[in-house]
């Protein structure tokens, strides 16, 4: 059988060495690194904290597993992150390069086991720097923190996704995110590089940076705009998972975690971001898209109420669901419901994912699923073709990596 998917969400654990290699000498030790120790994983605030020893605040299970030390953080491996299809572990379960996948941090497995998948290319978000780099837009030494974001992208585009792995794994890139103006030049600089696709936050308030009302990022789009770069926001960006109570279980955030790219869309259209920037393109990674059709009546529907208010109309002159055809896509890996709507969303803005190596994922099912879903929603073999991959290459421009509309890339 043909690697017909395109993946457009799934994930790579970064080396050990990706900042050592490349930092300048005398920043390496300050810069990210992995020590091996024996603790345990905790997750207050719905992050991943490394607990040492087997003491009265470990976590569930104990081991050893190999932790990034950058700054004060203290960050460890676990199986929740890196499953890869073995979901016999607790996903709280420390765990070491040793006892991962391969295909989670190296590219010649990934690239065998993406074919295990039916899947022709994947393009994937950091872990260790967080969804949309996080972990250095919180670092205290910002010098420090650029020359480690240039460091992540040089190893992304020219190594993760070179070689052999050149049109099979799709760069997609970090900035800056604490000075518009560094991040622009980094798009640039990336773009010319053959990155044409960032990471950034569903929500930049929840990180302690300027709305999408702001005009901030105005610069940071005008720059995507121009280099033909797609902005990802990725569900956890904001560093905030959905929740009902503090003592809400995994499920409840499981569950509700879609909410984040509601926010999401909604900023982005009503603060006129898209009406400013015609051309650009966003995707809204593993936000599923069932909800999309409520949401964009609830937009129009808004937007007609207040007909007499120049302001919001001088921002956002159409409609607001005229902004998204296009221009706005979201991924799914079990969204159904999402699929029998498609032609409230529109069937050429709903992409596939797999979700590799997260507990989510459908490896090494996902061709199995994709057509259980498809079948249930009664797509006819265009539609098929659009979500499995067509609507992948036109949102990101995928033949400039050599991929086709025809079903096997060419070899």
């Amino acid at each position: 059988m043909k690697n017909e998917i395109i993946s457009v969400d799934d994930h790579v654990v970064e080396p050990p060495t990706v900042w050592t290699d490349r930092l300048p000498a005398a920043r390496r030790e300050a810069g990210p690194r992995v020590e091996r120790a024996y603790g345990s994983v905790t997750y207050p605030a719905g992050r991943a904290v490394f607990v040492e020893g087997d003491g009265e605040n470990a976590g569930p299970v104990a081991g050893w597993t190999d932790v990034w030390h950058y700054e004060d953080v203290r960050w460890p491996l676990h199986a929740g992150l890196m499953v890869a299809g073995d979901r016999d572990r607790h996903e709280l379960q420390p765990v070491t390069f040793d006892d991962i996948a391969a295909g989670c941090w190296q590219q010649k497995p990934r690239l065998a086991e993406m074919d295990l998948n039916h899947t022709e290319a994947s393009l994937c978000f950091p872990t260790v720097p967080r969804f949309c780099g996080q972990l250095f837009l919180e670092a205290k030494d910002r010098d420090l923190a650029l020359l480690c974001v240039k460091a992540y992208n040089d190893w992304m585009i020219d190594e993760w996704c070179a070689g052999d792995a050149y049109g099979r794994l799709i760069p997609l890139t970090i900035v800056p995110l604490w000075d518009v103006e560094l991040a622009v030049a980094e798009v640039e600089r990336c773009a010319a590089k053959g990155s044409h696709a960032i990471t950034f936050s569903e929500s930049p308030p929840a990180l302690g940076l300027p709305s999408m009302h702001s005009g901030y990022w105005d610069p940071l789009l005008a720059a995507c705009e121009r280099t033909d770069t797609v902005v990802n926001m990725h569900v956890g960006s904001s560093s905030r998972l959905p929740k009902t109570s503090d003592d809400a279980n995994l499920l409840v955030i499981a569950s509700l975690i879609w909410q984040n790219s509601v926010h999401a869309l909604v900023d982005w259209v009503l603060s006129g971001s898209l009406a400013r920037f015609p051309d650009l393109r966003v995707a809204l990674s593993e936000g599923q898209v069932g909800w999309i059709p409520f949401v964009l009546e609830r937009m129009d529907v808004s937007w007609e109420l207040r007909s007499n208010d120049r302001e919001l109309r001088a921002l956002v002159p159409e409609r607001p669901s005229s902004y998204v055809a296009d221009r706005v896509f979201g991924c799914i890996f079990d969204d159904l419901v999402g699929l029998q709507m498609r032609d409230s969303i529109g069937m050429g803005q709903i992409c596939f994912e797999t979700d590799y190596p997260h507990v989510d994922s459908t490896y090494p099912h996902s061709l199995e699923t994709a057509d259980r879903l498809v079948q249930a929603a009664g797509l006819s073999e265009t539609e098929r073709w659009q979500f499995l991959r067509g609507n992948a290459i036109r949102c990101y421009g995928l033949e400039r990596y050599g991929i086709t509309k025809e079903t096997q890339h060419p070899r």
